[in-house]
């Protein structure tokens, strides 16, 4: 257990300004990670071993992409007791992101709201920091989340996705192409059937050749919204099937405020995690399965703030979950929570 209790810490950041608050904790965990301190944080890890892409997954929880876009604190994060980590999304290019303030939190719902728009340091940053990490000599899992540059057109993001993927091919046990995120313009036009077709295609042509070259095979799942009626999902489905990829990852932050009417902050722009998604992420999942059938892998990710809430993942049809607005609320020992009731779980 950590020595520190969450619960202690969570009212001075909450204090905070959101987006300070976060880059503090990054800050701290960069600098604790992999000596004593990292014990005012670190939990028990719960072994419940799946095979899931060819990949063998610790346990049934990971951190979902975007809490650590630079891979600064990969081990930290490992010490909390995932049993996979993604960290990103990286784009090709560093990029300063959409204009401050862009983070919100909404308590009373136990949600946040980022329009962040992919604020990172560029592709060869975000390598050199992967390549410190020790996670997966832990025989843990590391997801590198690869998107396209908000400079680039979204004529020419194929562009972008392929020089992503090369660079991080090699460091990676699985790899996320995230074309959900709202915050970039335009980026989720690429969840359409022509667009999502010829980028799917690319990229499994290019993972291929990877794979020959570095003489190994890194699965690749897709991101996709939860802003999506079932017509759409099915389409997804479908491409996915149709290009033979590895897996997907629902979902992404949702556009709707439906679940937060009235709450301050409730019409700020920019993608709603946390609890207010749990639903909506659910349908996803639960539209997947039935469109994909048994066998294909599923990441749950959204809203999950208990050990509860991600056996309602299970249920609905995830393989595997992912965890970050909860953690935010929860603090590190909802990963032992979650995997402890993942592994009790009747299966």
């Amino acid at each position: 257990m950590s020595l520190i209790p969450y619960a202690l810490a969570r009212p001075i950041l909450f204090k905070m300004d959101p987006e300070h608050a976060h880059e503090l904790t990054l800050d701290a965990l960069a600098r604790t990670q992999n000596t004593v301190l990292d014990r005012l944080y670190r939990q028990p890890f719960v072994s419940d071993p799946v095979s899931l892409a060819g990949l063998q997954f610790p346990n049934r929880v990971g951190l979902a992409a975007g809490l650590d876009k630079n891979a600064r604190c990969i081990d930290a994060l490992g010490a909390m007791g995932f049993g996979f980590v993604e960290v990103g999304t990286v784009t090709p290019k560093a990029q300063p992101g959409n204009p401050k303030p862009r983070m919100f939190r909404l308590p009373q719902a136990q949600g946040l709201i980022n329009r962040l728009g992919f604020n990172n340091e560029g592709l060869d940053a975000f390598i050199a920091n992967v390549r410190k990490a020790h996670f997966r000599q832990q025989d843990r899992l590391l997801g590198l989340n690869i998107g396209k540059n908000a400079a680039t057109p979204i004529e020419q993001a194929t562009d972008d996705y392929l020089i992503a993927l090369a660079g991080v091919y090699p460091h990676a046990d699985y790899l996320t192409v995230n074309i959900s995120s709202p915050n970039t313009k335009n980026l989720r036009a690429l969840q359409s059937d022509e667009a999502l077709d010829g980028l799917l295609g690319a990229l499994k042509t290019r993972q291929a050749e990877l794979a020959q070259a570095h003489g190994r095979h890194v699965p690749m799942f897709l991101k996709i919204a939860p802003d999506l009626d079932e017509t759409q999902v099915g389409v997804i489905a479908a491409t996915l099937k149709k290009h033979g990829m590895e897996g997907v990852i629902a979902t992404n932050t949702t556009l709707a405020r439906d679940a937060v009417t009235g709450l301050q902050h409730a019409e700020e722009a920019g993608g709603l995690s946390g609890a207010p998604v749990f639903e909506s992420s659910n349908r996803v999942i639960a539209q997947l399965r039935a469109h994909l059938g048994a066998g294909f892998p599923i990441i749950g990710v959204g809203g999950i703030l208990s050990g509860h809430d991600a056996i309602e993942k299970i249920r609905a049809g995830a393989d595997v979950v992912q965890l970050y607005s909860g953690l935010i609320y929860k603090g590190p020992e909802l990963v032992t929570e979650v995997a402890s009731a993942l592994q009790q779980m009747k299966r």
